[in-house]
């Protein structure tokens, strides 16, 4: 199915569109997933560009192949989405003669705005995977890793509502909102130098005022914070709206605080479902490592499933480690001979894994066990 599956995968490079707009996309796999066989469900959770394909009548093991498709604004797939969801589809693909025979059953998750919005969140919330004992995808990077050190994140947006005035006229009548955020951007400035490994916290102004004379009496920001842990992510968060209150205090300004978009919760990966990801890769002649314990990525929707259901996002290298996704020369890889080699290397290890599962259920076991510990250890 090579061939055919990289003409899918060009397609989607070809004709890149957003996050929530990927209505191309989702009729192209969803039209492949039918003509094999599934029974395909769209609009799922919600979203106009998301869709479930099953097979198997619902009994356990249940394995959850999971495809992204969104693209980047500008960039096109430079993150390489089109690989994703060409290894998925080809994974399931390769199954569909197999569920009957093992039992179990196979679903193929499509979960678009990975970059804008966290589609699986919303699948999440609506139960996508409540009967999932292993959801399972790959995503194309600069190393061949195992699992992903994804962070945790939270958008919040910080107002500062003060009084206008004349800067000249009446200077002493106004209360400065901008001023307010400004100090903010310090003090953030300030606690960013001692955060630790993981954490972060970058800012914009979305209003800073209208016109230089007058004191403005609105100002507000929005901020990104990220932790390496979700429960860091919180403390972080409780020490950003600390800082915000306080700097309201110090200038006169009233300050209200709004969370802006879904929580991100950081990735866990499944130590049982990678380890035969890894196995099976390496079987094919790459071989898999750990990431570097002080590296910390950005964020993915794919950590809220891990917080319910055994999971796996390993890297498959498209480029040099000294490339970034999210450029010009990674979109560029993502359509060429080195994204096709990815795809259908984790393609295969994906199908294997899946099957592996499937076919067993001492593995489901085991990486239920694996997972259980882990949210043990999290919360310890």
């Amino acid at each position: 199915m090579s061939d055919r599956l990289w003409d899918i995968s060009l397609d989607l490079h070809a004709h890149p569109e957003l996050s929530h707009q990927e209505h191309r996309a989702a009729d192209l796999l969803c039209n492949v997933l039918t003509g094999a066989g599934f029974q395909v469900d769209r609009q799922v959770a919600g979203l106009e560009t998301a869709f479930v394909g099953q097979l198997g009548d619902g009994r356990r093991p249940t394995v959850a192949l999971l495809l992204e498709y969104d693209a980047l604004p500008g960039l096109g797939h430079a993150c390489g989405h089109n690989l994703i969801a060409g290894a998925g589809l080809g994974a399931a693909l390769a199954l569909r003669e197999l569920v009957e025979d093992t039992g179990g059953t196979l679903l193929v998750v499509g979960a678009p705005a990975e970059e804008d919005g966290g589609g699986k969140i919303a699948e999440v919330a609506a139960g996508v995977f409540d009967a999932v004992d292993a959801a399972l995808m790959f995503h194309p990077g600069v190393h061949n890793w195992s699992w992903a050190p994804l962070t945790a994140l939270q958008e919040i947006q910080v107002s500062f509502h003060g009084r206008a005035a004349h800067p000249t006229g009446n200077p002493d009548e106004g209360v400065d909102a901008l001023e307010a955020l400004i100090q903010l951007f310090h003090r953030l400035g300030a606690l960013s130098r001692d955060l630790p490994t993981g954490s972060h916290v970058q800012g914009i102004v979305t209003d800073g005022g209208e016109a230089t004379n007058i004191i403005p009496a609105h100002a507000q920001g929005r901020f990104c914070l990220r932790a390496a842990t979700t429960s860091a992510l919180a403390d972080l968060l409780e020490e950003v709206t600390g800082m915000a209150k306080e700097v309201a205090r110090d200038y006169g300004p009233r300050v209200t605080i709004g969370l802006e978009g879904e929580l991100y919760s950081h990735f866990r990966n499944n130590s049982v479902l990678s380890g035969l990801f890894s196995k099976h890769m390496g079987r094919l002649g790459i071989t898999v490592t750990e990431p570097s314990p002080d590296v910390h990525l950005g964020s993915s929707d794919i950590g809220n499933v891990s917080t319910r259901v055994p999971t796996i996002h390993p890297f498959v290298q498209i480029l040099p480690s000294h490339h970034s996704d999210h450029t010009v020369q990674f979109a560029a890889a993502a359509g060429d001979e080195r994204g096709r080699a990815a795809m259908l290397a984790a393609a295969e290890a994906l199908a294997c894994t899946a099957y592996d599962v499937l076919s067993d259920p001492g593995i489901a076991h085991q990486g239920w066990m694996a997972f259980r510990d882990q949210l043990m250890a999290d919360t310890a």
